[in-house]
Protein backbone atom coordinates (compact mmCIF):
# COMPACT_ATOMS: atom_id res chain seq x y z
CA UNK A 1 0.00 0.00 0.00
CA UNK A 2 1.44 3.20 -0.65
CA UNK A 3 1.76 6.71 0.64
CA UNK A 4 0.00 9.55 -0.33
CA UNK A 5 -0.19 13.35 1.26
CA UNK A 6 -3.53 14.55 1.87
CA UNK A 7 -5.52 17.52 3.39
CA UNK A 8 -7.93 16.34 6.22
CA UNK A 9 -10.05 19.00 7.90
CA UNK A 10 -10.97 18.13 11.68
CA UNK A 11 -12.50 19.56 14.41
CA UNK A 12 -11.91 18.81 18.21
CA UNK A 13 -11.89 21.45 21.89
CA UNK A 14 -9.18 21.66 23.63
CA UNK A 15 -8.61 23.36 27.76
CA UNK A 16 -6.26 26.09 27.28
CA UNK A 17 -4.51 27.46 30.38
CA UNK A 18 -3.53 30.49 29.05
CA UNK A 19 -1.88 33.26 31.51
CA UNK A 20 -5.55 34.81 32.72
CA UNK A 21 -7.04 31.87 34.11
CA UNK A 22 -3.51 30.81 36.06
CA UNK A 23 -3.75 33.86 37.73
CA UNK A 24 -7.65 33.57 38.52
CA UNK A 25 -7.12 30.38 39.56
CA UNK A 26 -4.07 31.01 41.81
CA UNK A 27 -5.80 33.99 43.29
CA UNK A 28 -8.73 31.90 44.02
CA UNK A 29 -6.83 29.43 46.84
CA UNK A 30 -4.43 32.22 47.80
CA UNK A 31 -5.35 33.06 51.89
CA UNK A 32 -5.91 36.46 52.63
CA UNK A 33 -2.58 37.17 53.38
CA UNK A 34 -1.06 35.67 50.11
CA UNK A 35 -3.61 37.44 48.41
CA UNK A 36 -2.35 40.94 50.32
CA UNK A 37 1.33 40.23 49.07
CA UNK A 38 0.63 39.25 45.91
CA UNK A 39 -1.49 42.28 44.85
CA UNK A 40 1.62 44.68 46.46
CA UNK A 41 3.93 42.91 44.44
CA UNK A 42 1.49 43.65 41.21
CA UNK A 43 1.17 47.24 42.35
CA UNK A 44 5.06 47.41 42.02
CA UNK A 45 5.54 45.81 38.86
CA UNK A 46 2.26 47.44 37.16
CA UNK A 47 2.72 50.97 36.56
CA UNK A 48 -0.97 51.24 35.33
CA UNK A 49 -2.36 49.35 38.98
CA UNK A 50 -2.92 51.43 41.89
CA UNK A 51 -4.56 51.07 45.57
CA UNK A 52 -7.07 52.75 46.68
CA UNK A 53 -7.58 53.93 49.62
CA UNK A 54 -9.47 56.34 50.27
CA UNK A 55 -13.03 55.84 52.07
CA UNK A 56 -15.34 55.36 48.95
CA UNK A 57 -17.51 58.64 48.10
CA UNK A 58 -21.26 58.33 46.64
CA UNK A 59 -22.30 57.58 43.64
CA UNK A 60 -24.14 61.33 43.97
CA UNK A 61 -21.08 62.91 45.10
CA UNK A 62 -20.01 65.35 42.32
CA UNK A 63 -15.99 64.80 41.50
CA UNK A 64 -13.44 67.26 42.98
CA UNK A 65 -10.37 68.96 41.49
CA UNK A 66 -8.06 67.21 43.95
CA UNK A 67 -9.23 63.67 42.88
CA UNK A 68 -6.66 62.17 40.36
CA UNK A 69 -7.32 61.52 36.86
CA UNK A 70 -8.65 57.42 37.46
CA UNK A 71 -11.28 55.22 35.46
CA UNK A 72 -12.27 51.80 35.28
CA UNK A 73 -11.21 49.09 33.95
CA UNK A 74 -15.17 48.03 32.32
CA UNK A 75 -14.46 51.52 30.49
CA UNK A 76 -11.13 49.34 28.47
CA UNK A 77 -14.02 47.62 26.39
CA UNK A 78 -15.07 50.51 24.75
CA UNK A 79 -14.85 52.47 21.69
CA UNK A 80 -13.44 56.11 21.73
CA UNK A 81 -11.25 57.88 23.68
CA UNK A 82 -10.26 57.49 26.82
CA UNK A 83 -12.10 58.83 29.29
CA UNK A 84 -11.06 62.07 31.55
CA UNK A 85 -11.61 62.16 35.06
CA UNK A 86 -14.14 64.93 34.51
CA UNK A 87 -16.29 61.78 33.24
CA UNK A 88 -15.91 59.16 36.40
CA UNK A 89 -12.62 60.30 38.04
CA UNK A 90 -13.74 57.54 41.47
CA UNK A 91 -15.18 54.53 40.03
CA UNK A 92 -14.48 51.70 42.17
CA UNK A 93 -13.82 48.22 41.34
CA UNK A 94 -15.11 46.17 44.31
CA UNK A 95 -18.04 46.07 44.16
CA UNK A 96 -20.51 42.84 45.25
CA UNK A 97 -23.41 41.07 43.96
CA UNK A 98 -25.18 42.35 40.76
CA UNK A 99 -23.59 45.78 40.10
CA UNK A 100 -20.10 43.80 40.29
CA UNK A 101 -20.72 41.25 37.43
CA UNK A 102 -22.77 44.04 35.78
CA UNK A 103 -19.95 46.44 35.81
CA UNK A 104 -17.34 43.86 34.74
CA UNK A 105 -19.51 41.90 32.10
CA UNK A 106 -17.89 38.83 32.90
CA UNK A 107 -19.60 35.30 33.99
CA UNK A 108 -16.51 33.27 34.95
CA UNK A 109 -17.56 30.94 37.70
CA UNK A 110 -15.56 28.09 37.73
CA UNK A 111 -12.69 28.64 35.66
CA UNK A 112 -12.24 32.57 34.35
CA UNK A 113 -12.55 32.42 30.77
CA UNK A 114 -9.72 34.37 28.62
CA UNK A 115 -10.38 38.04 27.47
CA UNK A 116 -12.44 37.92 24.27
CA UNK A 117 -11.27 39.18 21.20
CA UNK A 118 -13.27 42.07 21.17
CA UNK A 119 -12.20 43.22 24.37
CA UNK A 120 -8.73 42.72 23.55
CA UNK A 121 -9.30 44.40 20.44
CA UNK A 122 -11.34 47.57 22.12
CA UNK A 123 -8.19 47.74 24.75
CA UNK A 124 -5.90 48.11 21.75
CA UNK A 125 -8.15 51.08 20.51
CA UNK A 126 -8.67 52.78 23.04
CA UNK A 127 -5.17 53.11 23.67
CA UNK A 128 -5.01 54.38 20.09
CA UNK A 129 -2.54 51.34 18.45
CA UNK A 130 -4.15 49.42 15.44
CA UNK A 131 -2.67 45.59 16.88
CA UNK A 132 -2.46 43.93 19.91
CA UNK A 133 0.80 41.52 20.40
CA UNK A 134 1.14 38.73 22.48
CA UNK A 135 1.65 39.06 26.11
CA UNK A 136 4.87 38.65 27.63
CA UNK A 137 3.84 36.26 30.02
CA UNK A 138 4.04 37.68 33.61
CA UNK A 139 1.54 35.40 35.00
CA UNK A 140 2.89 32.30 33.27
CA UNK A 141 3.92 29.68 35.92
CA UNK A 142 6.19 30.31 39.19
CA UNK A 143 9.80 31.32 39.04
CA UNK A 144 12.39 29.03 40.60
CA UNK A 145 12.91 30.11 44.33
CA UNK A 146 15.21 27.84 46.16
CA UNK A 147 14.08 29.28 49.49
CA UNK A 148 10.51 26.63 48.79
CA UNK A 149 12.99 23.72 48.98
CA UNK A 150 14.25 24.36 52.35
CA UNK A 151 12.65 21.98 54.61
CA UNK A 152 10.12 24.29 57.26
CA UNK A 153 10.11 24.06 60.91
CA UNK A 154 7.77 21.87 62.46
CA UNK A 155 5.46 24.10 64.89
CA UNK A 156 4.02 22.32 68.04
CA UNK A 157 0.76 23.23 66.75
CA UNK A 158 1.31 21.64 63.16
CA UNK A 159 2.59 18.69 65.47
CA UNK A 160 -0.72 18.41 67.64
CA UNK A 161 -3.33 18.81 64.20
CA UNK A 162 -1.56 16.29 62.64
CA UNK A 163 -2.01 13.76 65.02
CA UNK A 164 -5.66 14.95 65.62
CA UNK A 165 -6.48 13.52 62.46
CA UNK A 166 -5.87 10.44 63.85
CA UNK A 167 -6.29 10.08 66.69
CA UNK A 168 -9.90 11.47 66.73
CA UNK A 169 -12.82 10.78 64.37
CA UNK A 170 -16.02 11.87 65.05
CA UNK A 171 -15.79 15.72 63.66
CA UNK A 172 -17.13 17.21 66.36
CA UNK A 173 -14.66 16.06 68.48
CA UNK A 174 -12.37 17.08 66.13
CA UNK A 175 -13.70 20.38 65.77
CA UNK A 176 -13.28 21.20 70.37
CA UNK A 177 -9.50 19.47 69.22
CA UNK A 178 -8.75 22.10 67.20
CA UNK A 179 -10.06 24.32 69.50
CA UNK A 180 -7.56 23.49 71.98
CA UNK A 181 -4.70 23.22 70.14
CA UNK A 182 -5.25 26.88 69.54
CA UNK A 183 -5.06 27.47 73.21
CA UNK A 184 -1.74 25.39 73.31
CA UNK A 185 1.33 27.91 74.58
CA UNK A 186 4.93 27.55 72.77
CA UNK A 187 5.46 25.49 76.27
CA UNK A 188 2.13 23.11 75.61
CA UNK A 189 0.11 24.69 78.08
CA UNK A 190 -3.36 24.92 77.85
CA UNK A 191 -3.71 28.71 78.37
CA UNK A 192 -7.42 28.94 77.53
CA UNK A 193 -11.16 28.37 80.00
CA UNK A 194 -12.02 25.12 78.99
CA UNK A 195 -15.76 25.65 80.48
CA UNK A 196 -16.25 28.83 78.19
CA UNK A 197 -14.91 26.57 75.10
CA UNK A 198 -17.92 24.19 75.80
CA UNK A 199 -20.40 27.08 76.65
CA UNK A 200 -19.11 29.14 73.17
CA UNK A 201 -19.47 25.80 70.44
CA UNK A 202 -22.89 24.46 72.16
CA UNK A 203 -21.47 21.24 73.33
CA UNK A 204 -21.31 19.54 76.61
CA UNK A 205 -19.20 19.71 79.10
CA UNK A 206 -18.00 15.97 79.92
CA UNK A 207 -17.47 16.19 75.63
CA UNK A 208 -14.81 18.65 75.88
CA UNK A 209 -12.99 17.10 79.23
CA UNK A 210 -13.59 13.45 76.98
CA UNK A 211 -11.64 15.56 74.34
CA UNK A 212 -9.03 17.13 76.25
CA UNK A 213 -7.53 13.59 78.14
CA UNK A 214 -7.69 11.94 74.85
CA UNK A 215 -5.35 15.19 73.34
CA UNK A 216 -3.30 14.90 76.66
CA UNK A 217 -1.78 11.40 75.25
CA UNK A 218 -0.61 13.14 72.06
CA UNK A 219 2.84 13.66 71.59
CA UNK A 220 5.17 15.35 73.46
CA UNK A 221 3.66 13.55 77.14
CA UNK A 222 2.82 16.64 78.93
CA UNK A 223 1.51 18.36 76.69
CA UNK A 224 -2.00 20.11 77.21
CA UNK A 225 -1.77 20.13 80.87
CA UNK A 226 -2.86 22.94 82.83
CA UNK A 227 -0.20 23.11 85.49
CA UNK A 228 3.55 21.97 86.01
CA UNK A 229 2.14 19.47 88.22
CA UNK A 230 -0.56 18.02 85.63
CA UNK A 231 2.32 18.27 83.45
CA UNK A 232 4.82 15.59 84.86
CA UNK A 233 1.77 13.69 85.79
CA UNK A 234 1.01 13.21 82.41
CA UNK A 235 4.76 12.08 81.32
CA UNK A 236 4.97 9.92 84.28
CA UNK A 237 1.34 7.89 83.29
CA UNK A 238 3.03 7.94 79.88
CA UNK A 239 6.12 6.26 81.63
CA UNK A 240 3.72 3.60 83.16
CA UNK A 241 5.71 5.19 86.66
CA UNK A 242 2.50 6.92 88.68
CA UNK A 243 1.77 5.56 91.57
CA UNK A 244 0.13 7.05 95.12
CA UNK A 245 3.67 8.17 96.54
CA UNK A 246 4.88 10.08 93.30
CA UNK A 247 0.75 11.78 93.08
CA UNK A 248 1.54 12.65 96.72
CA UNK A 249 4.96 14.46 95.67
CA UNK A 250 3.70 16.36 93.26
CA UNK A 251 0.43 17.43 95.15
CA UNK A 252 3.06 18.76 96.99
CA UNK A 253 5.54 20.79 94.42
CA UNK A 254 5.65 24.16 97.19
CA UNK A 255 7.32 22.01 99.62
CA UNK A 256 10.17 20.75 97.17
CA UNK A 257 10.36 24.03 95.89
CA UNK A 258 11.22 25.47 99.15
CA UNK A 259 13.60 22.17 99.78
CA UNK A 260 11.41 21.31 102.83
CA UNK A 261 12.58 17.86 102.69
CA UNK A 262 11.11 17.20 106.53
CA UNK A 263 7.55 18.15 105.37
CA UNK A 264 7.80 16.91 101.69
CA UNK A 265 8.76 13.06 103.52
CA UNK A 266 5.95 13.31 105.74
CA UNK A 267 3.42 14.35 103.42
CA UNK A 268 4.28 11.50 100.93
CA UNK A 269 4.99 8.79 103.61
CA UNK A 270 8.28 7.96 102.56
CA UNK A 271 12.06 7.41 103.84
CA UNK A 272 14.43 10.19 102.18
CA UNK A 273 16.25 7.47 100.41
CA UNK A 274 13.02 6.80 98.18
CA UNK A 275 12.03 10.36 98.66
CA UNK A 276 15.75 11.03 96.86
CA UNK A 277 15.04 8.48 94.14
CA UNK A 278 11.48 10.05 93.43
CA UNK A 279 13.11 13.70 92.88
CA UNK A 280 15.76 12.43 90.59
CA UNK A 281 13.09 10.55 88.96
CA UNK A 282 11.09 14.22 88.73
CA UNK A 283 14.27 15.61 87.45
CA UNK A 284 14.22 13.50 84.15
CA UNK A 285 11.21 15.28 82.90
CA UNK A 286 10.08 18.10 80.53
CA UNK A 287 8.59 21.37 82.69
CA UNK A 288 7.73 22.49 78.92
CA UNK A 289 7.83 19.68 76.39
CA UNK A 290 6.14 22.03 73.71
CA UNK A 291 9.40 24.31 73.87
CA UNK A 292 11.39 21.02 71.89
CA UNK A 293 9.74 22.10 69.04
CA UNK A 294 10.66 24.95 66.55
CA UNK A 295 9.16 28.38 67.67
CA UNK A 296 7.65 30.16 64.91
CA UNK A 297 5.87 33.51 64.31
CA UNK A 298 2.33 33.10 64.98
CA UNK A 299 0.04 34.71 62.21
CA UNK A 300 -2.94 35.48 63.64
CA UNK A 301 -5.98 34.25 61.32
CA UNK A 302 -8.19 36.74 60.19
CA UNK A 303 -11.44 35.59 58.67
CA UNK A 304 -13.02 36.14 55.35
CA UNK A 305 -16.35 35.87 56.40
CA UNK A 306 -18.31 37.53 59.16
CA UNK A 307 -21.26 35.33 60.37
CA UNK A 308 -24.01 36.92 62.79
CA UNK A 309 -27.41 36.34 63.38
CA UNK A 310 -30.21 38.08 62.20
CA UNK A 311 -33.80 38.97 64.61
CA UNK A 312 -35.25 36.55 62.52
CA UNK A 313 -33.54 33.41 63.47
CA UNK A 314 -31.50 33.60 60.24
CA UNK A 315 -27.92 34.33 59.27
CA UNK A 316 -26.35 37.12 57.96
CA UNK A 317 -22.79 36.43 56.16
CA UNK A 318 -20.73 39.58 54.68
CA UNK A 319 -17.05 39.22 53.02
CA UNK A 320 -14.28 41.15 55.49
CA UNK A 321 -13.96 44.39 53.88
CA UNK A 322 -10.15 44.32 55.46
CA UNK A 323 -9.03 41.52 53.19
CA UNK A 324 -10.11 42.79 50.11
CA UNK A 325 -7.14 44.98 48.12
CA UNK A 326 -8.70 47.26 46.24
CA UNK A 327 -6.74 48.44 43.30
CA UNK A 328 -8.08 50.40 40.39
CA UNK A 329 -7.02 51.10 37.12
CA UNK A 330 -5.26 53.68 36.00
CA UNK A 331 -6.02 54.57 32.35
CA UNK A 332 -5.88 57.96 32.02
CA UNK A 333 -1.81 57.82 33.13
CA UNK A 334 -2.17 55.08 30.47
CA UNK A 335 -3.80 57.70 27.97
CA UNK A 336 -1.52 59.72 28.26
CA UNK A 337 1.57 57.87 27.94
CA UNK A 338 0.58 56.34 24.83
CA UNK A 339 0.98 59.69 22.86
CA UNK A 340 3.97 59.72 23.82
CA UNK A 341 5.20 55.92 22.72
CA UNK A 342 6.10 55.43 19.47
CA UNK A 343 8.44 52.04 19.91
CA UNK A 344 6.67 49.15 19.04
CA UNK A 345 8.06 47.51 22.10
CA UNK A 346 6.90 49.80 24.68
CA UNK A 347 3.64 49.79 23.18
CA UNK A 348 3.49 45.72 23.49
CA UNK A 349 4.83 45.93 27.67
CA UNK A 350 1.89 48.75 28.16
CA UNK A 351 -0.48 46.82 26.37
CA UNK A 352 0.15 43.61 28.59
CA UNK A 353 0.18 45.78 31.46
CA UNK A 354 -3.25 46.90 30.94
CA UNK A 355 -4.49 43.35 30.02
CA UNK A 356 -2.95 42.18 33.42
CA UNK A 357 -4.61 44.99 35.20
CA UNK A 358 -7.89 44.40 34.10
CA UNK A 359 -7.56 40.71 34.64
CA UNK A 360 -6.36 41.38 37.88
CA UNK A 361 -9.59 43.69 39.22
CA UNK A 362 -12.04 40.67 37.92
CA UNK A 363 -10.07 37.85 39.51
CA UNK A 364 -10.30 39.83 42.56
CA UNK A 365 -14.06 40.78 42.10
CA UNK A 366 -14.92 37.29 41.41
CA UNK A 367 -12.88 35.83 44.03
CA UNK A 368 -14.28 37.40 46.37
CA UNK A 369 -18.25 36.61 45.10
CA UNK A 370 -17.52 33.23 44.68
CA UNK A 371 -16.17 32.76 48.34
CA UNK A 372 -19.42 34.45 49.13
CA UNK A 373 -21.52 31.62 47.46
CA UNK A 374 -19.47 28.95 48.76
CA UNK A 375 -19.67 30.35 52.52
CA UNK A 376 -23.41 30.88 52.26
CA UNK A 377 -24.25 27.32 50.82
CA UNK A 378 -21.86 25.76 54.04
CA UNK A 379 -24.37 27.87 56.56
CA UNK A 380 -27.38 26.87 54.86
CA UNK A 381 -25.91 23.32 54.95
CA UNK A 382 -24.83 23.24 58.70
CA UNK A 383 -27.17 25.75 60.38
CA UNK A 384 -28.19 23.13 63.17
CA UNK A 385 -24.24 23.52 63.98
CA UNK A 386 -24.64 27.36 64.13
CA UNK A 387 -28.16 27.01 66.13
CA UNK A 388 -27.67 24.57 68.37
CA UNK A 389 -23.94 23.55 68.55
CA UNK A 390 -21.25 21.19 67.60
CA UNK A 391 -23.48 18.09 68.12
CA UNK A 392 -25.65 19.22 65.33
CA UNK A 393 -22.81 19.16 62.19
CA UNK A 394 -24.23 17.59 59.31
CA UNK A 395 -22.37 14.81 56.78
CA UNK A 396 -21.17 17.29 54.29
CA UNK A 397 -19.13 16.90 51.19
CA UNK A 398 -18.11 19.13 48.47
CA UNK A 399 -20.17 17.76 45.83
CA UNK A 400 -23.20 18.89 47.98
CA UNK A 401 -22.20 22.40 47.97
CA UNK A 402 -21.14 22.69 44.41
CA UNK A 403 -24.27 21.30 43.21
CA UNK A 404 -26.16 23.87 45.21
CA UNK A 405 -24.37 26.59 43.61
CA UNK A 406 -23.44 25.14 39.93
CA UNK A 407 -20.06 25.50 40.47
CA UNK A 408 -17.25 22.65 40.11
CA UNK A 409 -16.02 20.52 42.83
CA UNK A 410 -12.33 21.74 42.39
CA UNK A 411 -13.59 25.15 42.62
CA UNK A 412 -15.30 24.88 45.87
CA UNK A 413 -12.16 22.69 46.96
CA UNK A 414 -9.95 26.11 46.10
CA UNK A 415 -12.61 27.99 48.30
CA UNK A 416 -12.40 26.35 51.41
CA UNK A 417 -8.91 26.20 51.98
CA UNK A 418 -7.22 28.58 53.92
CA UNK A 419 -10.57 30.85 54.04
CA UNK A 420 -11.86 30.88 57.33
CA UNK A 421 -15.46 32.28 58.81
CA UNK A 422 -15.96 34.07 62.41
CA UNK A 423 -19.03 32.81 63.80
CA UNK A 424 -20.99 32.97 67.11
CA UNK A 425 -19.24 29.53 67.75
CA UNK A 426 -15.73 30.62 66.71
CA UNK A 427 -13.34 31.08 63.86
CA UNK A 428 -13.50 27.83 61.57
CA UNK A 429 -11.54 27.16 58.62
CA UNK A 430 -13.86 26.17 55.53
CA UNK A 431 -12.94 23.13 55.42
CA UNK A 432 -13.75 22.00 58.72
CA UNK A 433 -17.19 21.78 57.81
CA UNK A 434 -16.36 18.88 55.07
CA UNK A 435 -16.53 15.40 56.16
CA UNK A 436 -17.88 12.23 54.00
CA UNK A 437 -21.03 10.22 54.28
CA UNK A 438 -21.62 6.98 54.72
CA UNK A 439 -25.31 5.41 53.34
CA UNK A 440 -27.86 4.08 55.99
CA UNK A 441 -28.92 0.54 55.33
CA UNK A 442 -32.82 1.56 55.70
CA UNK A 443 -34.39 5.25 54.59
CA UNK A 444 -32.73 6.88 57.06
CA UNK A 445 -30.31 9.52 56.72
CA UNK A 446 -26.48 8.94 55.41
CA UNK A 447 -24.11 8.76 58.10
CA UNK A 448 -20.84 10.19 58.48
CA UNK A 449 -17.74 8.51 57.77
CA UNK A 450 -16.18 10.04 60.56
CA UNK A 451 -19.07 8.77 63.09
CA UNK A 452 -18.53 5.57 61.23
CA UNK A 453 -15.10 5.18 62.18
CA UNK A 454 -15.52 6.58 65.76
CA UNK A 455 -18.23 3.50 66.11
CA UNK A 456 -15.78 1.05 65.08
CA UNK A 457 -13.16 2.42 67.52
CA UNK A 458 -16.09 1.87 70.53
CA UNK A 459 -16.85 -1.22 69.47
CA UNK A 460 -12.88 -2.50 69.62
CA UNK A 461 -12.42 -0.35 72.73
CA UNK A 462 -15.01 -2.89 74.28
CA UNK A 463 -13.54 -6.07 73.63
CA UNK A 464 -12.77 -8.53 75.79
CA UNK A 465 -9.63 -10.95 75.29
CA UNK A 466 -12.46 -13.88 74.95
CA UNK A 467 -14.36 -11.72 72.76
CA UNK A 468 -12.52 -10.02 69.80
CA UNK A 469 -13.99 -8.71 66.64
CA UNK A 470 -12.95 -9.27 63.37
CA UNK A 471 -13.58 -6.82 60.53
CA UNK A 472 -16.22 -9.04 59.54
CA UNK A 473 -18.28 -9.28 63.09
CA UNK A 474 -17.71 -5.37 63.01
CA UNK A 475 -19.58 -5.00 59.76
CA UNK A 476 -22.54 -6.99 61.23
CA UNK A 477 -22.74 -4.97 63.87
CA UNK A 478 -22.73 -1.84 62.09
CA UNK A 479 -25.57 -3.05 59.55
CA UNK A 480 -27.48 -3.45 62.77
CA UNK A 481 -26.94 -0.16 63.47
CA UNK A 482 -28.23 1.15 60.08
CA UNK A 483 -25.00 1.61 59.04
CA UNK A 484 -24.34 0.44 54.99
CA UNK A 485 -20.58 -0.49 54.63
CA UNK A 486 -18.13 -2.98 53.35
CA UNK A 487 -15.72 -5.11 55.07
CA UNK A 488 -12.47 -3.87 53.23
CA UNK A 489 -13.94 0.04 54.48
CA UNK A 490 -13.75 -1.37 57.33
CA UNK A 491 -10.19 -2.60 57.37
CA UNK A 492 -9.18 0.99 55.92
CA UNK A 493 -10.80 2.95 58.67
CA UNK A 494 -9.22 0.51 60.88
CA UNK A 495 -5.58 1.13 59.06
CA UNK A 496 -5.69 4.66 59.39
CA UNK A 497 -6.51 4.88 62.78
CA UNK A 498 -3.78 2.51 63.72
CA UNK A 499 -5.51 -0.27 65.30
CA UNK A 500 -3.65 -3.79 64.33
CA UNK A 501 -5.79 -7.09 62.87
CA UNK A 502 -8.34 -9.05 65.51
CA UNK A 503 -5.95 -11.76 65.58
CA UNK A 504 -2.69 -9.25 66.70
CA UNK A 505 -5.34 -7.54 69.15
CA UNK A 506 -5.99 -11.00 70.36
CA UNK A 507 -2.65 -11.84 71.09
CA UNK A 508 -2.15 -8.24 72.95
CA UNK A 509 -4.83 -8.52 75.08
CA UNK A 510 -4.08 -12.35 75.93
CA UNK A 511 -0.29 -11.11 77.04
CA UNK A 512 -1.61 -8.10 78.60
CA UNK A 513 -4.09 -9.99 80.90
CA UNK A 514 -1.59 -12.11 82.14
CA UNK A 515 0.85 -9.25 83.07
CA UNK A 516 3.47 -10.62 80.23
CA UNK A 517 4.92 -8.62 76.86
CA UNK A 518 4.04 -9.96 73.63
CA UNK A 519 7.73 -10.61 72.22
Amino acid sequence: MGLSAKLELRQGQQLVMTPQLQQAIKLLQLSNVELSQFVETELERNPLLERDETPEIPAALPPTEDMPDRVSPQEASSDGDVPTAADDPWLDLNKSGGEAAASLDTEFENVYPDASASDMAADAAAAGWASLRPQSGSFEGEESNLESFVASTVSLKDHLAEQLSHGLTDPAHRLIGHHLIDLVDEAGYLTGDVDQLAAKLGAPQAMVDDVLNRLQAFDPPGVFARTLAECLELQLKDQNRYDPQIAALLQNLPLLAARNMAGLKRAVGVDEDELADMIDEIKQLNPKPGLKFGAVHVQPIVPDILVRSASDGSWILELNSDTLPRVLVNRAYLSKVSKTTKNVKDKDYLLDCLQTANWLVKSLDQRARTILRVAEEIVRQQDAFFSHGVQHLRPLNLKTVADAISMHESTVSRVTSNKYMSSPRGIFELKYFFNSAIQSAGEGEAHSSESVRHRIKLLIDGETPRKILSDDMIVDKLKGDGVEIARRTVAKYREAMRIPSSVQRRREKQFAERGERPS
